[in-house]
């Protein structure tokens, strides 16, 4: 490889040297009997840049050496033609792909290394854009079977490195294709890292991605620093519209609870406040049938099915922004055995007389550790939310059963006398590890016995 990557140095070929062009061209070494394929098969940038610089080379041995290298080849590569405009006045400019166009949101960090179409499809995601600490996406495409709702909610995904080609066998259409049909833009050969620790400092930051140059970067600062997210109620706009059954259990083949057997069926009303469907999944999995009904829906509805339980689903925004959820958590705890999950955990925690606050980043990601104080164990857990119950604003009764070891927040509750559990991440695991699956079993316990 030393001795041919000398070739195509100009001060390097005699006069005499053979046409060198970018076909198929034999090692000059007598020991070696393998060859290098064409350089335009090789879908890597670098042997890209050694395919142009070769055929620039070759117009050198032809008595071409005062041209350029530009004049000879067009450049292969996409140029910046996008902006991310934060409020703290921060301009980053990098490549787009995706829709186009302008869009506001929230910028996240996510440090899931992957799944992410699962958090694409994510509704918890509203009104934000996705920053993936992970530097490689896109490299497995994607495919009908990791949707975790029925559409894109987030609004826009920030990437380092766009995956050129795509190689998993459930492939189905590159990242790429699959944004642009869904309208959801996305940049990619941003510095991540450093826009990551910028967060990490100052918070979660309200930006602009846009890739009409029409606009300029004033305008789009404007844009940022009067767009709102806190106080908004975004769980009307990803809830469903009217009730429905769901009955798919987790597939067989990705079914990793096989020991657990269920004898009775527990009838679940599931609020819809952006629920995902592995959350349905592994109820089904475990025995329940399970009633999906939307995030208005009235309390008094929900006692006439006469459930064996409750769910209140992860969503997205401020629980503090739909006080009409928080009522009817009210109005059904104490009354059948009840399960939180990330906003339904919060919701709950209003419900209980508790406050939420905001956090400065918060926690987006497939690996935070979480104690669980009731069995000693340390979970490592999915988590996706921005914001969390205050501990010390709840009431004599109501037990912290798990907290985020990062940094101590509150990160599970139980309250024995009304039957109800939650959590504030995501047991379903999708993306994420499986660690907290045995909660869904709990609650199926607590069902069973309020039933007897």
């Amino acid at each position: 490889m030393a001795t041919f990557l000398r070739l195509l140095s100009p001060t390097t070929i005699p006069k005499d040297a053979p046409f060198l062009s970018s076909t198929l061209v034999p090692l000059q070494n007598p020991s070696s009997h393998s060859f290098f394929p064409s350089f335009s098969s090789i879908p890597t940038p670098d042997a890209r840049r050694l395919c142009f610089k070769a055929q620039a080379v070759s117009g050198a041995v032809h008595g071409h050496s005062d041209r350029n290298v530009s004049d000879l080849v067009e450049r292969p590569w996409k140029t910046n033609d996008a902006r991310l405009v934060l409020e703290d006045g921060s301009i980053w400019r990098a490549k787009s792909f995706g829709a186009s166009g302008t869009q506001v949101g929230e910028v996240v960090f996510n440090t899931s290394l992957t799944g992410y179409q699962e958090i694409l499809t994510d509704p918890s995601y509203a009104g934000q854009f996705v920053l993936m600490t992970n530097p490689h996406i896109g490299n497995t495409g994607v495919n009908p079977d990791d949707e975790e709702s029925r559409q894109c909610f987030l609004a826009g995904l920030v990437i380092r490195s766009l995956s050129i080609c795509t190689s998993n066998w459930r492939c189905r259409e590159s990242l790429g294709e699959y944004l642009a049909k869904r309208n959801i833009m996305g940049i990619y050969d941003v510095d991540t890292r450093a826009i990551t620790r910028r967060l990490r400092q100052d918070g979660s930051l309200i930006g602009v991605l846009s890739t009409e140059e029409s606009l300029t970067d004033e305008h789009l600062l404007d844009l940022a620093r009067k767009w709102k997210i806190v106080g908004v109620d975004l769980i009307t706009g990803v809830s469903c519209d009217a009730p429905y059954e769901w009955i798919e259990k987790t597939n067989t083949e990705w079914e990793f609870n096989k020991d657990y057997s269920h004898s009775e069926n527990f009838h679940v009303v599931a609020y819809d406040f952006g629920i995902k469907h592995n959350i349905l999944r592994r109820l089904a999995a475990y025995g329940c049938r399970i009633t999906v009904v939307p995030s208005t829906w009235p309390a008094s509805e929900t006692l006439n099915l006469k459930p064996d339980g409750v769910l209140f689903s992860n969503g997205p925004g401020d629980p503090a922004a739909v006080p009409y959820a928080v009522q009817t958590v009210k109005e059904i705890i104490g009354k059948v055995p009840v399960f939180g999950i990330c906003m339904g955990h919060q919701l709950i925690g209003q419900a209980l007389g508790g406050r939420t606050f905001k956090m400065k980043f918060g926690h987006h990601g497939g690996n935070h550790p979480v104690g669980n104080h009731v069995n000693g164990r340390v979970e490592i857990s999915a988590q996706n939310h921005n914001y969390a119950v205050d501990p010390a604003s709840l009431p004599a009764g109501v037990e912290v059963t798990h907290i985020n070891l990062n940094d101590n927040s509150c990160a599970g509750l139980a309250c024995r006398e009304l039957n109800l559990i939650s959590l504030q991440y995501h047991p379903e695991s999708s993306p994420g590890p499986h660690d907290s699956d045995p909660a869904f079993k709990e609650f199926i316990q607590l069902m069973k016995a309020n039933k007897a």
